[in-house]
């Protein structure tokens, strides 16, 4: 009879316990997920879609890299494809949201004159991050991030 209460305690504790749990995650529950960060980087002079709807090649193999503050830190980085697109993915817990988008940037230090012989050889893009879309696969939440837009900054190696 005894092993019947302390089997029944136990279930009883367990179905108390975990939603309790739950509820005291629920602030935690919105940084359990996935950053991604992507975009396409384009053969131009300023990384960018061309204007009009004309046509644009795709930067491929450009490394982009994700900086963060003063120095620069890589945080991370990816390598774009053949049609120009990169995707770079992080953990919330250890990248804020705020701290993202406040102090990181997208960098192309590739040389443009790589997928351009027309095209500067010196320089960089650099873009800032912008907000895109927040997801929801199941339990997971994804943040979308994007390039602000790719500016050229010539004479940075």
């Amino acid at each position: 009879m005894a092993s019947k209460s302390l089997l029944f305690l136990s279930l009883f504790l367990v179905g108390v316990a975990v939603p309790m749990a739950q509820a005291q995650l629920g602030g935690l529950g919105g940084l359990l997920g996935l950053i991604n960060i992507s975009g396409t980087v384009f053969c131009t002079a300023n990384g960018n879609m061309g204007t009009n709807g004309q046509a644009t090649p795709a930067f491929s193999n450009a490394l982009v890299q994700l900086q963060c503050g003063a120095s620069k830190t890589v945080v991370s980085s990816a390598t774009t494809n053949g049609s120009g697109v990169f995707s770079i993915l992080l953990d919330p817990i250890t990248m804020l949201l705020s701290s993202l988008l406040n102090n990181c940037n997208l960098v192309v230090n590739t040389p443009l004159s790589s997928c351009n012989s027309a095209l500067p050889s010196t320089g960089i893009l650099q873009s800032p991050l912008q907000f895109v879309t927040r997801t929801l696969a199941g339990l997971l939440s994804i943040v979308n991030l994007g390039a602000g837009g790719f500016n050229f900054l010539p004479g940075v190696l």
